[in-house]
This record gives C-alpha cells, sequence and structure tokens, in this order.
C-alpha cells in the first residue's frame, strides 16, 4: 500500500477517514483477476445477467438511505438531491437490466452490390474485455451505475476507479453489487495513486476506458490509452434560453434546480443564460424573488436547497471569478457571499462575455444572467466554446425549435427545459470537448462493445 490520503466532509470539514492507495502490484493482481473472469462473464447467459442487474436494482433501493446519507457526507450535495441520485441509480440499473436482454445484431445479404454471392453476414455484438472504469464526485452512484451495469450486461468485465472523495459509498456499491450476484472475478475496485494511472491505463489487459470528469484528465487518458476505446463523458458551459414566448414560471424554475441545486456542480447545469430582452426584467426579478427562498447550510438538513461545494479550492475558484466578474463591470444582482466551502446562491448582469464565469466552465452556484435581441447573435455566442455539451430553450415557435436543433452545438437540446435534462436511457453525451461516444444505457452497452461479423 502507498501514501495515504484523507476524506473530508465538505461542509463541516470533519476527517471521515483515511485510506492509503493501492499499489501497483495489487492493481495488476486486479487486473490479472478480471483477465481471467472474462473466461466466467463467456458462461453467464444474457438472462442471468439481466437477473443480476434486476437483483441490483432491489438492493440499491433497500439500502438508499444509507447510500444516499454516505453521498452527502462525501460530497456536501444535499439529502435531497443525494436520495433524488439514488433513486436514479435503481432506474439505471433496472435499464441496464432490461437491456442485457435485447442486445441484438444484424444480418445482411451480399448481393446488394455485384457480383452476386450468394452470402449471407451475421453481424453480431461481442464484448471488448476489460473495461476501466473512471468516476468523478458528483454523482458517486448513479454514474458508477451508468457504467457498471452497460459494461456488465455487454460481457465485459470492469476496473472500477472512482474519485478518492467516495471511496467508502465506491466501495459500499460494489458489496452491493457482489451481493447482487455479479462475480468478484468480473468487477473490481481499486484506488490507484495518481502517479499510477497512466501505467493502469496503458496496461494491456484494459481494452478500453470509460471516463466522465474533465478536459485535462480526458486529455492525459487519451495520451496514455494509444488505440484502446474511449468513452468520454466531460464538460459543459450549458446555455439555457428563454424566449419571448416562454413559460416564466416554468423557466425560473428550471434555472434554480438545474444551477443552484448540487451547488452547481454538475455537467449538466445551467451554466450561462440567455433571457430575450423583452421578458428579461419579469425573468429576473421572479429569479431573484425565487432565489432568496432557498435555504443554504447543511446539506443532511432535509429542507436545505444549496450546500457547500466539493472543497475550499473549488470555493476558492468560484470566489475568484465572482470577483474578476464584478471587478470588470458586472453588477451583483443576488448572493456572492461565502460561508466556509458553501458559494451562496449568485446571480450576475452584465458580465463581459470575455470573464472566466461565463467563458469556461464554472462548477457552483453562479448563474450569469445576458440579455439578447438577435437570434443568430445569440447562436453564435453559445457555439463560440469549446464546450457542446446540452442546451435548454423555453418557447413554443417550433420552427425555431427547429433551428436551434440544427445550428446549436450541443449533444441534446431540450425544448421547455433546461440543459440539465437527462433520462437514464435516452443518448447522453456532447460535440467538441464535451466528450466522445454517448452513454445512457442501450448506447453504452454497443460503445462498450464491438460488431463482429460470421459469413454464412
Amino acid at each position: 500500500m502507498t501514501a495515504a490520503f484523507s476524506v473530508t466532509n465538505p461542509y463541516n470539514n470533519t476527517v471521515l477517514n483515511e485510506y492509503r492507495y493501492d499499489s501497483w502490484e495489487h492493481v495488476v493482481n486486479c487486473i490479472n483477476r478480471l483477465r481471467q473472469g472474462q473466461q466466467v462473464q463467456k458462461k453467464l447467459t444474457a438472462f442471468s445477467r439481466a437477473d443480476i442487474l434486476r437483483n441490483l436494482a432491489t438492493l440499491i433501493t433497500e439500502y438508499a438511505d444509507e447510500l444516499a446519507l454516505l453521498v452527502t457526507r462525501e460530497t456536501g450535495k444535499t439529502i435531497s438531491d443525494s436520495r433524488v441520485e439514488i433513486v436514479r441509480a435503481t432506474n439505471t440499473a433496472i435499464a441496464s437490466s432490461e437491456e442485457s436482454r435485447q442486445i441484438t445484431g444484424e444480418t445482411l445479404d451480399s448481393d446488394a452490390y455485384p457480383p452476386a454471392r450468394s452470402r449471407i453476414g451475421v453481424v453480431c455484438w461481442r464484448p471488448l474485455g476489460t473495461v476501466l472504469c473512471i468516476t468523478p464526485f458528483n454523482f458517486p452512484i448513479n454514474i458508477a451505475i451508468h457504467k457498471i451495469g452497460p459494461a456488465f450486461a455487454a460481457g465485459n468485465c470492469i476496473l472500477f476507479k472512482p474519485n478518492p472523495q467516495n471511496i467508502a459509498s465506491s466501495r459500499f456499491l460494489v458489496d452491493l453489487c457482489y451481493r447482487a450476484g455479479i462475480p468478484q472475478d468480473t468487477l473490481q475496485l481499486v484506488m490507484p495513486a495518481i502517479s499510477d494511472m497512466p501505467q493502469v491505463i496503458a496496461h494491456a489487459d484494459i481494452n478500453a476506458v470509460n471516463f466522465t470528469g474533465g478536459t485535462e484528465a480526458a486529455a492525459a487518458i487519451a495520451k496514455a490509452a494509444g488505440y484502446k476505446k474511449l468513452l468520454f463523458e466531460l464538460g459543459g458551459n450549458d446555455a439555457l434560453i428563454v424566449m419571448a414566448d416562454g413559460d416564466i414560471s416554468s423557466a425560473v424554475h428550471a434555472a434554480i434546480n438545474q444551477r443552484f441545486a448540487t451547488a452547481g456542480q454538475r455537467c449538466t447545469a445551467a451554466k450561462r443564460l440567455f433571457i430575450h430582452t423583452s421578458v428579461y426584467d419579469e425573468f429576473r426579478d421572479s429569479l431573484l424573488q425565487a432565489t432568496r427562498c432557498l435555504k443554504v447550510g447543511n446539506p443532511e438538513d432535509s429542507d436545505t436547497f444549496v450546500g457547500p461545494v466539493i472543497n475550499s479550492l473549488a470555493a476558492d475558484a468560484l470566489e475568484q471569478r465572482i470577483t474578476e466578474a464584478l471587478a470588470r463591470g458586472a453588477t451583483l444582482a443576488q448572493g456572492g457571499q461565502r460561508e466556509g466551502n458553501i458559494i451562496y446562491p449568485t446571480i450576475l448582469e452584465n458580465v463581459p462575455d470575455d470573464c472566466a464565469v461565463v467563458r469556461d466552465e464554472t462548477f457552483g452556484p453562479v448563474m450569469p444572467l445576458r440579455r439578447f435581441d438577435d437570434i443568430a447573435e445569440l447562436i453564435e455566442v453559445i457555439n463560440g466554446t469549446p464546450f457542446g455539451l446540452q442546451a435548454g430553450v423555453f418557447t413554443n415557435d417550433m420552427r425555431l425549435m427547429r433551428r436551434l436543433f440544427e445550428e446549436l452545438e450541443v449533444g441534446t437540446l431540450a425544448t421547455n427545459d433546461g440543459p440539465g435534462f437527462r433520462a437514464e436511457h435516452f443518448p447522453f453525451g456532447g460535440v467538441k470537448q464535451s466528450g466522445i461516444g454517448r452513454e445512457g444505457v442501450k448506447y453504452a452497452i454497443r460503445e462498450m462493445s464491438f460488431q463482429k461479423t460470421l459469413v454464412l
């Protein structure tokens, strides 16, 4: 075992526990075990995997309270938010169970093009082998199931590397996986030191990497991975658009829930709000009134809406971005204060487009508002970022919806909702620096499989 690290509660800074990183020898032993475990997977039928994943969903529901409390203490997200995550994780396990029965290929007739050869191609999906699944701190259970569930359903073995902040909840989850029937030879949790990660990724028996996190880490993974299959779900600078005919009340509700929930630490959070000039004042006033009613504080209290960000470094970065925006002429409409790792819900107006708080992905409860009149200019501004994850628009104009769908450089456009919309069975992922490939259970199964053809 190598050097120790501590996990600290973001709200009160108490040390939850201390751990040691796994040695390189231990990691290699786990990878070797999974290589042998591929033979175990081959003997499992699709219906067996389906039953196991359904068992997992039942166990997650049974231990929902314990899991939610662990997540809240590790991440600082509110207990109500953590409970929602556990429900979603249950749904993801159920969807993985159902999709494991639906993995189908196709047949192709060779005489579609001359010369006719009277042959038939049978195309099947087959597992890649061992998938390294790397998860972030903000949704430690649901994102883990979004990787483990489809990978196992496809017949892969899984080397699971969670964020160190979530080691207790991740170990709890893996124990539930074993109790559900996932063989230990097909799922192993490891916590290597950061310095060992390049050689973990490059190991010959790692066949794919499924990663959720930041672009800097993704670049390092890609460099180490070489020709391995990569599935990346990265960041976003997601736009929420409110048109003149949009439902203001619904738009305010979406803005608050998709920016201030999880203390704004979501890749799909509404990070840039574009409000049509004709409804700007109405939207802002309603937003400010609703924001003042939000309870900020202890995330273990059931009525708290905004808790702390993950650590003091994150809080420092947010404070710096707010300070920079104000120094460059932005107006503080609401919030701005800090208590420990808590950044109060902050609403800014008149923020220059090149300020970091709008130019880059801002992971925290800071909401910049921007007026607009011209749709063409709006599209250009929204697309003027290296990210392209999701966007949301409030309007009843079908032509405008279609135009935004065609012209916005994003993976998903949600109409009459914010960019934070996600359903476990929908494809999820972005373009540009927001990722490679698609999650969403059915789509993730295909990402973690390859096509193999038998010619008859």
